[in-house]
């Protein structure tokens, strides 16, 4: 395999992190793992977005930053990869969504004086599904403060995530269909999933799978 750093992403309910954590268990991977659960304004967010949105924002950009820098800078020679299921620039996507216009770019402003600071990612995937899988995976795993997503949200960041891959050439994305299969309850299709990942022929910009 030609991959030293690989990260998984996909919108709220995609299976991002099941996926990621299945992979580097099987693969003696180093797993990076978004520490979204402590992050004290998640909840305060969900019910009154105007008012936590910045700091909401803010908090994940630091925490974000952190977290990769230590992370990525201190390399496990027993572990064959590094895998993550976030990448820093989710902060740029999610928040486009949430922050008003005069936030928002004062937002930008901070976000690239420490983006390009970070090392890239050999291999982006994304796992795409609908909306309406989406909120059905969101409600299975029963988060309260998730509860009250709308598919007009998840549109939108659905579109945010396209709207990035296109404008960037310097990365290889892979964009997997995932609306027709099982991966986190079926091992064969993980096993689909996973062989994308690691043996699909992916050129810089954007490529697709649907599966």
């Amino acid at each position: 395999m030609d991959y030293n750093f690989i990260v998984i992403e996909g919108n709220i309910g995609a299976g991002k992190t099941t996926l990621t954590n299945k992979i580097a268990k099987e693969c003696n991977a180093k797993l990076i793992l978004e520490q979204f659960a402590e992050n004290p304004f998640l909840p305060k967010f969900y019910k009154d977005p105007e008012k936590y949105s910045f700091p909401l924002e803010m908090s994940f950009l630091a925490d974000r930053y952190n977290q990769l820098k230590k992370e990525l800078s201190e390399r496990d020679l027993f572990k064959s990869f590094t895998i993550s299921d976030y990448y820093f620039m989710k902060s740029l996507i999610f928040s486009k969504q949430t922050l008003q216009n005069d936030e928002y770019s004062l937002y930008r402003q901070f976000f690239h004086i420490i983006y390009n600071s970070l090392p890239k990612p050999d291999l982006y995937v994304y796992l795409h599904s609908n909306t309406e899988k989406l909120l059905n995976n969101i409600k299975n795993r029963g988060r309260e403060y998730e509860q009250k997503i709308s598919a007009d949200y998840l549109s939108k960041i659905q579109e945010s995530y396209f709207e990035f891959f296109k404008q960037q050439q310097d990365l290889k994305f892979l964009v997997i269909d995932t609306n027709n299969i099982d991966f986190v309850n079926n091992r064969e299709d993980y096993r689909k999933v996973k062989d994308c990942i690691f043996n699909a022929e992916c050129k810089m910009g954007l490529n697709r799978i649907i599966l």
